[in-house]
């Protein structure tokens, strides 16, 4: 039986993800100076955190190849301020969603949907979850669309955090949780869009790595044993984003499934927006 963690997973992340999908918030950080889309992506995602070094934002972010991060931390912040990219960028999120839901975006199924994702968003636990708690610390927004892209991006950074410490639990480090990612999608790593900022040699040290723990075989596919342990990553990442739901009834937990099912729907076929 699936999880609820895994379930509301798959309501929730849709929403927060037109923070990267949609063209809105793109151009709403480009109207502040950003050039192009991942000035934008690093200050926007940073954002909450303030001002900090790359270094934290790479440890935090996890999977980014070496020397992405420094590329655009800190210097997106001589462009605007975090409270300017938070700002666009919640402008933009919102617009898109307005935009891609039409009606809908004004229902009572959105105002229902966004009072129980906050209840759940900010039941939570932060210890350990520092992206998620930079965002704790921000205003919630009263506009129902715009606090449940909110709630719903709190609960996306929340399990990622989780996330992160499924992967270090395992020893799995960034540029290889995007091998595993691409092998579960039946992708050869270099097809993988990820990863493209690696060259042939990086990405092969990679492999050879995973290979030489029995993760993958020779032709560069899967063993039992990687299979096994990329299940294992999300069943981790899951029992760790579950805590964020145990305020929630078996009837809210209904309730917020039937009202999100649309909007995922509608979000899941404009895609990517």
């Amino acid at each position: 039986m699936e999880s609820v963690a895994r379930r509301l997973k798959k309501l929730f992340v849709p929403i927060h993800e037109v923070a990267y999908m949609a063209d809105d918030p793109t151009e709403e950080l480009q109207a502040l100076g950003y050039e192009g889309y991942w000035p934008g992506y690093f200050a926007a995602r940073s954002a909450p955190l303030g001002r900090v070094p790359a270094e934290v934002v790479d440890a935090l972010f996890y999977n980014f190849a070496p020397g992405e991060v420094a590329a655009y931390i800190p210097s997106v912040w001589e462009i605007a301020t975090p409270e300017a990219v938070l700002a666009a960028r919640q402008r933009g999120c919102v617009a898109a969603l307005r935009r891609i839901l039409g009606d809908l975006a004004d229902s009572p199924a959105i105002a229902r949907a966004a009072e129980l994702a906050t209840k759940a968003a900010f039941n939570a636990p932060m210890e350990g979850r520092l992206l998620y708690a930079g965002l704790r610390s921000l205003p919630v927004p009263e506009e129902p669309l715009a606090r449940l892209w909110h709630a719903a991006t709190l609960l996306r950074e929340h399990r990622g955090d989780g996330h992160v410490t499924a992967l270090v639990a395992a020893a799995i480090d960034g540029q290889e949780a995007h091998v595993l990612q691409a092998l579960y999608m039946d992708m050869k790593p270099r097809e993988f869009g990820r990863l493209d900022p690696l060259t042939d040699d990086q990405l092969d040290a990679v492999v050879d790595g995973l290979r030489l723990r029995g993760l993958v075989d020779a032709a560069g596919w899967f063993t039992p044993a990687g299979r096994k342990l990329r299940t294992e990553i999300e069943e981790l990442t899951d029992a760790l984003a579950a805590p964020a739901y145990t305020c929630l009834e078996p009837h809210e937990v209904d309730e917020l499934t039937t009202d999100l099912g649309p909007v995922a729907a509608k979000l899941n076929a404009a895609s990517p927006f």
